[in-house]
């Protein structure tokens, strides 16, 4: 300890002995310990104490390793992220129109939401997605499907995200083929597929085949597009889903940076190059409610990431230790209880992706507690990331929390023991096998027990919800999803089907099933199924025959 740091704790000992003992005897603090949701304890003052870094090493400067600061030089001065609303409902016509409608009113991204079925690799006409056709999100059966969801939306001017997971590579396939009818040269092509599947089998639920195969289907993208779409953004490895089921912030950190060591380590076993592919991958994360908490997360992961791509895998391309991630404001935290309090929930948790570096962010909209959202909702939500893009004055100079003992202490704290599940999973044998002994799943399920606790015990304030509540009114003009957009839906697909020529999807479809029992990349063999007008769920068909179902096993 230097003479400073000496000179600082004498000071700071007599400050808590006289002024804040006398302050404690008069006031008492609202409650005798604060915590974060790690229980990690929050202290009453922060001070170089608390801040040992090395400027040069653990900080830097934005766009250099470790990339603590940001990814890009002039981060938010040079242009704003992404302002991406998620969005998808009922038919392509209908999704297509409020696509249209968010362009106009400057969202600079797509993210398309999809159904249950397309998720599952279903088609729209299968009894057992009666239902469900449309409700979450569009349903997309076949490349006419596709065609119109994009229709009249030049594919080399918008940059897409699609949340697809299990059958990722269809959808992908399907959007490739709409941008050769459109005349775009799919090198042309930007956006992101959401492609995590490791996350489904702990977080999410919407997998279909066992984890060999669909890793290798995850990794058969990767090489395709180093190599085809060279923009592209080949997967989306999630952390929001991890913690929308109930992980902490340093939990969603370590689960989401092992899966995505499995997923390096499965391209590099499939003979690629860390560098031909690291640059492409990009990270997804959700912001709550803490917003110093979610400010050093998103530092914390960005630095740790850095390490273990240049270390672990030891990667040379400057790219390829970059962390970038788009962010959606966190779901689980909407309240259907006096749902316009979720407006200043979400800007809270905008306000900190943004001022943690994120690259694209997703504003939930007030009423999806409640349901899909309105065009109202939407926009305001959407008006959200403008006012803070452009009127809060935060995206002036560059991570303008850098230097704060509390975020220092924090972004420290997080990596430190992010690292440390990280550890342990790399004993288990690494995330798949964490994932088969059900380690990461108790793990979740304890956290969103422990929390759901706090809130029950009052612990942990929910406004509106465990306190400050009122005697509310039936909340009117909410959007609902006409039961015949199912039946416009099947109808629409049984005559694509009458419409094509069978001899050629059929032959199309049995090469895809050869393909499965080689060794050959899966995507050119699929891209050909989709243009022969194979649907979804006859394309997953041949997978799920030929590879097998995933079934979950007891996690208790």
């Amino acid at each position: 300890m230097n003479t400073q740091q000496e000179t600082i704790k004498n000071s700071l000992g007599k400050w808590e002995e006289t002024k804040v003992k006398k302050t404690l005897n008069r006031f008492p603090e609202r409650k005798e310990q604060f915590t974060l949701d790690t229980d990690e304890e929050v202290k009453r003052l922060y001070t170089p104490l608390d801040v040992n870094v090395d400027y040069e090493q653990e900080l830097g400067y934005p766009g250099q390793y470790p990339f603590t600061r940001g990814v890009q030089p002039t981060m938010y001065r040079g242009k704003l992220w992404t302002m991406r609303m998620y969005a998808g409902f009922a038919t392509a016509e209908e999704s297509n129109e409020r696509y249209k409608y968010l362009i106009e009113q400057g969202s600079k991204g797509l993210s398309v939401a999809f159904d249950l079925p397309t998720q599952l690799g279903y088609d729209s006409d299968e009894n057992i997605c009666k239902g469900e056709v449309g409700k979450v999100g569009v349903a997309i059966d076949s490349l006419g499907d596709m065609e119109v969801l994009f229709k009249d939306i030049p594919l080399d001017k918008v940059s897409t995200s699609m949340t697809i997971n299990a059958p990722s590579s269809v959808l992908l396939a399907m959007y490739i083929a709409v941008a050769k009818k459109q005349g775009v040269s799919v090198d042309k092509l930007r956006g992101t597929i959401q492609n995590d599947i490791l996350k489904e089998y702990v977080a999410r639920g919407t997998y279909i085949f066992p984890v060999q195969p669909s890793m290798r289907l995850t990794t058969d993208i990767f090489e395709y597009c180093s190599k085809e779409l060279p923009n592209w953004n080949t997967i989306s490895i999630s952390g929001y889903h991890i913690r929308e089921a109930g992980a902490n912030a340093i939990q969603e950190v370590a689960f989401t940076l092992a899966n995505g060591i499995a997923y390096v380590n499965a391209a590099i076993n499939a003979g690629l190059d860390v560098d031909d592919f690291a640059p492409r991958l990009s990270f997804f994360f959700a912001s709550h409610n803490n917003l110093l908490e979610e400010v050093s997360k998103f530092r914390a992961a960005r630095r740790l990431w850095a390490k273990i791509m240049k270390e672990r895998f030891n990667a040379t391309n400057p790219k390829s230790c970059m962390l970038k991630f788009h962010t959606q404001t966190a779901g689980s935290t909407l309240t259907a209880q006096q749902p316009d309090n979720n407006i200043m929930r979400v800007t809270m948790q905008a306000l900190a992706a943004v001022l943690g570096g994120t690259q694209s962010l997703h504003t939930n909209s007030r009423d999806e507690a409640l349901s899909l959202p309105t065009e109202d909702s939407v926009t305001i939500a959407l008006r959200t990331q403008q006012i803070i893009g452009e009127e809060s004055g935060i995206c002036e100079t560059i991570d303008p929390l850098a230097g704060s003992y509390y975020v220092e202490s924090l972004t420290d704290q997080i990596e430190k023991e992010a690292m440390k599940i990280i550890e342990n999973i790399d004993s288990m044998g690494g995330s798949p096998k964490a994932i088969e002994n059900g380690y990461i799943q108790e793990v979740i399920m304890k956290s969103a027990y422990k929390y759901q606790q706090k809130i029950e015990n009052k612990e942990k304030i929910i406004v509106g919800v465990n306190k400050y509540t009122s005697q509310e009114q039936e909340i009117k003009g909410l959007l609902k999803v006409d039961e015949v957009a199912e039946k416009t839906q099947i109808s629409k697909l049984s005559k694509f089907k009458q419409s094509r020529d069978n001899e050629k999807t059929t032959a199309a479809l049995e090469k895809l099933r050869n393909a499965c029992n080689t060794n050959d990349n899966m995507m050119p063999y699929i891209i050909e199924a989709v243009e022969s007008y194979a649907t979804l769920g006859e394309i997953c068909k041949v997978m799920r025959e030929e590879f097998g179902e995933y079934v979950q096993g007891d996690v208790f």
